[in-house]
């Protein structure tokens, strides 16, 4: 398949340093793949690098074979790549409506990437500018409908749109993370970064998200990279992972190989017996 996201010999240094080393990954069109390692091993580096919020000391980073290395974090949402973070980052005084409105808003008239798929595009909303938006013309009421009418479809997708109107704060943690989801989705990505999504959930809530990620992987169209620690959620929805300690790749390849693999056994499990089937 087409590679939608690369990167080539990424090195990263923090002082002296090297907090990744030499990382190479081909994230096919529609690929769903996991990235693990044990805490500290730079998973989060690499998403960083990723939506430039670090440069990388070496390597080359590519979506659609185009460089978004040195591109500033809007940009690169701009050419569609958005993601998730491990502590919610969420408007809580908002209601969880306005925050999908945010996101729409955020991207509203840039262009992005969209590879062998269709998405509803900024170009077919309603175009504003500041006079439009101060005086609240017709075309601002027209494209401000358009775009909560957005947000209503995807909450109603996402199954939230039963709490659109409440205070994104009063929601239990399970949904507030569906929510966060959602948000990153608002902006019509063809790469979702997904950092740590089952972290703080119970088991209802984490077969839950399971479901949730396949279905916008096969509904969306998009393709998903995630860190994840529960190991029930990267075997059981990954179809290709990377293990890296100390910021190197220590393994990869289908979640069966992995589990079974002496180095990532001692390094990411902490044991050295027993077998994953």
């Amino acid at each position: 398949m087409d590679s939608m996201l690369s990167l080539e010999k990424v090195t990263h240094y923090f002082g002296g340093l090297k907090a990744v080393s030499n990382f190479n990954l081909e994230l096919p069109d529609g690929a769903l793949y996991g990235l693990i390692g044990p805490n500290g091993a730079g998973k989060t580096t690499i998403f960083n690098l990723i939506t430039g919020i670090y440069t990388p000391t070496e390597g080359s980073i590519k979506l659609m074979n185009e460089s978004i290395i040195r591109k500033k974090p809007y940009q690169i949402v701009h050419m569609g790549i958005a993601r998730t973070f491990q502590n919610l980052r969420i408007f809580g005084s908002l209601s969880v409506l306005d925050n999908i409105r945010i996101s729409r808003h955020y991207t509203v008239g840039k262009s992005k990437h969209t590879g062998n798929r269709k998405h509803k595009e900024s170009s077919d909303l309603v175009q504003t500018n500041l006079f439009d938006s101060f005086f609240r013309t017709r075309n601002y009421l027209k494209a401000e409908r358009q775009i909560t009418d957005e947000a209503i479809d995807l909450l109603k997708l996402i199954k939230l749109d039963d709490v659109m109107h409440e205070q994104a704060k009063s929601l239990p943690y399970g949904k507030l993370r569906k929510l966060e989801i959602a948000r990153a989705l608002a902006t019509h990505p063809s790469v979702l970064l997904l950092d740590e999504p089952a972290a703080g959930m119970n088991p209802a809530e984490i077969g839950e998200l399971m479901d949730l990620i396949h279905f916008i992987r096969d509904n969306f169209k998009i393709t998903i990279l995630l860190i994840e620690h529960h190991m029930k959620v990267v075997m059981g929805i990954c179809e290709y992972i990377k293990v890296i300690d100390f910021g190197e790749t220590i393994a990869e390849g289908k979640p069966v190989e992995v589990a079974n693999n002496p180095r990532v056994i001692e390094a990411y499990l902490g044991k050295e017996e027993g077998k994953c089937s």
